[in-house]
């Protein structure tokens, strides 16, 4: 349950993690240890009218004005309109930027009301009641109101005449119907229980609420970009620049009653190479840039903010998992002893220390350690060259083929570098690995979408309820990129998003992460670091977080607010 008038908490100090972010994955929920510095990360909320000005990360009192360029890894081809859009982490951070969600974790990865007003379930979570508040307008000047609302929560399920959404009709699919029953509020009835359903009114800020002028464009809606977020589309040139400017009717103040955002205009332009991004941000080209590339990160942005000629913010808080995505709809992936051979052949740790500057932390699961469904040691096989030539031998046996697969990566200097790691290391062990560079992340999703790999690096499940990863794993979603088959697996996805928060729940979640080792799914290697490296003059990097939360939430791999970004003269 979650409202405006939860109590306040104090904003925990995050101890900051480097770490390995080395697969070019697509999908983000898109792109980890020794101990580093500990800033302040976001505020704590003052009132429900405005938040807390001064940030504990923030140098000075906030300062009006100003413009901001900031590098992202990728471009967005496929545009803006939410509800069918297919958005990596490039995207999700756009998306943040120009749209609002109902919702939004807070800096104690907790659920938070943020366009509504409140979101509240009935005693079984079978019904949802979301208030929105009077006075926010879209920037085109149109109300929010509940209507809209609740058109914007019908074109996501696919029941909104003119949107077709290919994926988060699925994601939807457990809502039977949405009611309007006044003017300001909205009822959501489940087929079923559905316990986290307020946190995928967020979905890794996917779900952004669109003005009813972009819902009903048939023509333009991936450009015809209309939200209420505090900046608004000023100009977009693909493949060159996002500018969008301040939103001057923005509904959010802090607690001084100054008009939020502080920045005249945001500009983000993509550079896919990372070292082209660093060197755009030292030359300052760029004021900001988003990575997690922790090779750039250890080897050269650390060193950069030791010498105190750039601001660092690097955590795996919350964060992805980096891994193989095995494709189990084909050989040789749809043999349990192939999948068995990959996981012990790979020596995850020798992979940190080559490919990541020699940190990391590897990981066994799917879930980050600060997310339900966690197990320190869930049986997940481990490096072993012997057992994997005897499980490879063993596909070969039943199959009479030799264990031999391509795997996909995104066309990145760093991509190609882990690729030939990878292929180095199954070589030990016999098996025989074919490089398959797909070229950008867009590429790279497509050729998911469309099953059209066998091994492919990936990223994907950062900190949330575990339920927000359903349509992940279920059978016959869409974004079941793995084509995983697994009723046991199925039942404690159904059983985990029906059960009420708890011990259950959680032991629930934590069956789930035990069987993905059981039967080897994925490949998981490390837990994601995401960085934002900063010229020292930006502050505030991670805003304020929802009213009535415990400040900004930490996870830097769905984006983060801009909201409180303001620049020190």
């Amino acid at each position: 349950m979650t409202s405006r008038n939860s109590t306040r908490r104090w904003i925990r100090l995050l101890a900051l993690l480097l770490g390995l972010s080395m697969f070019a994955a697509a999908c983000g929920d898109d792109d980890d240890g020794g101990e580093g510095a500990t800033p302040d990360d976001g505020a704590e909320t003052e009132t429900e009218d405005g938040v807390d000005s001064t940030p504990e990360d923030a140098e000075g009192d906030p300062v009006m004005g100003g413009e901001l360029t900031y590098a992202l890894e990728a471009e967005t081809n496929g545009g803006f309109c939410l509800p069918e859009a297919q958005l990596a982490i490039a995207g999700m951070q756009v998306a943040t930027t120009v749209y609002d969600t109902l919702t939004k974790p807070d800096a104690d990865g907790e659920i938070q009301p943020y366009l509504a007003e409140s979101v509240e379930p009935n005693e079984d979570f079978t019904q949802w009641t979301i208030t929105v508040p009077e006075g926010v307008t879209f920037h085109d000047g149109s109300p929010l109101d509940a209507q809209v609302v609740a058109n914007n929560l019908d074109a996501y399920r696919g029941a909104y005449e003119g949107r077709n959404p290919a994926l988060f009709v699925f994601v939807f699919q457990n809502i039977e119907s949405v009611e309007v029953v006044d003017p300001m509020t909205v009822q959501v009835n489940m087929v079923t229980p559905w316990t986290a359903f307020d946190w995928f009114l967020w979905s890794s800020n996917r779900v952004g609420i669109l003005a009813q002028a972009q819902l009903d464009d048939t023509e333009t809606c991936g450009t015809n970009i209309i939200g209420t977020g505090p900046f608004q589309l000023e100009n977009w040139t693909v493949n060159e620049e996002f500018v969008a400017t301040k939103f001057a009717d923005y509904w959010l103040t802090d607690e001084d009653g100054n008009q939020l955002p502080y920045l005249d205009s945001i500009t983000y332009v993509p550079i896919p190479e990372i070292a082209s991004r660093g060197n755009a941000l030292e030359s300052g080209q760029v004021d900001v840039l988003h990575t997690s590339d922790t090779e750039q990160i250890a080897q050269r942005l650390q060193g950069l903010a030791d010498s105190d000629e750039i601001k660092l913010l690097a955590t795996d808080a919350y964060g992805e998992v980096n891994y193989l995505m095995l494709n189990q709809s084909q050989a040789p992936f749809d043999n349990k002893n192939a999948r068995l051979a990959l996981a012990h052949a790979l020596d995850r740790q020798l992979l940190i220390d080559v490919r990541g500057g020699g940190i990391g932390q590897v990981a066994d699961g799917p879930f980050a350690e600060d997310v339900t469904g966690y197990v320190e040691d869930p049986g997940y096989p481990q490096y072993d060259v012997e057992l994997a030539r005897q499980f490879a031998q063993a596909y070969e046996d039943e199959t009479g083929q030799p264990l031999e697969f391509s795997y996909t990566f995104v066309s990145t200097e760093s991509g190609q570098l882990t690729a030939q790691e990878i292929q180095t290391q199954l070589a030990d062990a016999g098996i025989t690995i074919n490089l398959d560079p797909a070229g950008d992340q867009a590429t790279t999703i497509n050729n998911a979408l469309a099953g059209d790999f066998q091994a492919v690096g990936w990223r994907n499940h950062p900190g949330a309820d575990p339920d927000t990863q359903y349509n992940w794993w279920a059978t016959g979603s869409p974004v079941n990129f793995g084509r995983i088959d697994d009723p046991e697996l199925q039942r404690l996805l159904d059983e985990g998003r029906q059960a009420p928060p708890g011990e259950e729940r959680e032991g629930i979640y934590q069956d789930l992460t035990r069987r993905f080792a059981e039967e080897v799914h994925n490949v998981w290697t490390s837990t994601t670091v995401w960085a934002i490296a900063a010229e020292p003059n930006v502050q505030n990097l991670l805003g304020y977080g929802p009213q009535g939360g415990s400040g900004a939430f930490p996870g830097l791999g769905t984006g983060h607010d801009v909201t409180g970004i303001w620049i020190s003269e």
